[in-house]
């Protein structure tokens, strides 16, 4: 079964990224993450996001197209990647999530992936 982990952080989290002195930290803890799925042979596909202050948000509003620069909500976390991984329930799909370094920071969204429509 596949379920797709929202890795959610906040601004303190992201600005870790590029910062020099912390850096390595930051990254070092998802390397270790992604190598575990890996190793497990869990992960179907996973992008980590640019920050919320990259994303520009779209509405149609009484048929017009409302274009806003930045996050669709002003919210303590964003939105910073995802992964798709394919375990056998729930239960170990959660097991992941907590492993996730955003989950001891912010939160880590667990969704079952729909499975692909057939005509």
């Amino acid at each position: 079964m596949q379920f797709m982990l929202l890795l959610n952080e906040p601004d303190t989290e992201f600005s870790r990224r590029d910062d020099p002195d912390q850096a390595g930290a930051y990254w070092g803890g998802w390397n270790a993450f992604i190598g575990a799925m890996a190793q497990a042979g869990v992960i179907v596909k996973g992008d980590g996001l640019q920050g919320p202050q990259t994303a520009t948000t779209v509405r149609i509003r009484d048929g017009k197209r409302v274009v806003q620069d930045g996050p669709f909500a002003d919210a303590k976390e964003q939105l910073g990647g995802y992964f798709v991984i394919e375990v056998p329930d729930l239960d170990t799909a959660l097991e992941w999530a907590a492993r996730a370094p955003s989950a001891s920071s912010a939160a880590v969204e667990v969704r079952p992936v729909m499975p692909p429509l057939t005509a």
